[in-house]
């Protein structure tokens, strides 16, 4: 009995990793970054953002900042004296919690205008369209940039869920040896 509890807590555990390992976390702007220059429409068409997905924004704080835009209409009007959050870090990371619409822009004068703005649609962590209009917020400045290529994210997960069952089911066997 002892045995299938520790099978059992291994299971849990490696379901937690292969939940984080599912994560990725997207250099808004791509190797642009967060700046006038890059097209964040088509940056946008060819990403899926899902739910536990974080963007980073990587830009040089004294030119540029991120602020958070309530709805559709703030965007579109570059309303950024409406923003519901600001940061301002150079280096800010945006956890996606749930699926809907955020928009966010550049709380610089003018640069929304010109284009710094872009709206992310996360949908549900299992789905693989995009669709939604709720928002959510989570937000941090950390200074991690790193993006996990979507393609690879079901093999991590099972080789990290795999590891994890073997690795606990080698202590079991030695313990009980």
């Amino acid at each position: 009995m002892e045995g299938a509890y520790k099978y059992l807590l291994a299971l849990f555990l490696a379901a937690l990793i292969t939940k984080e390992a599912s994560a990725t976390r997207f250099p808004v702007g791509g190797s642009q970054g967060w700046d006038e220059s890059t097209d964040f429409k088509s940056w946008t068409s060819g990403q899926t953002f899902k739910v536990g997905d974080e963007l980073v924004f990587k830009y040089n704080s004294g030119l540029h900042s991120v602020v958070e835009l309530g709805n559709e209409s703030a965007y579109k009007n570059c309303d950024i004296g409406t923003a519901v959050n600001s940061m301002n870090g150079g280096k800010d990371v945006v956890k996606l919690t749930k699926p809907g619409t955020r928009y966010f822009a550049c709380g610089t004068m003018g640069h929304c205008g010109q284009g710094m703005k872009v709206k992310i649609k996360t949908v549900a962590a299992d789905a693989s369209s995009t669709s939604g209009s709720s928002p959510s917020s989570s937000t941090s400045s950390t200074s991690t940039s790193t993006s996990t290529a979507s393609a690879f994210q079901p093999i991590s997960s099972l080789i990290a869920m795999t590891a994890s069952a073997g690795f606990l089911f080698a202590v079991d066997r030695l313990m009980n040896a």
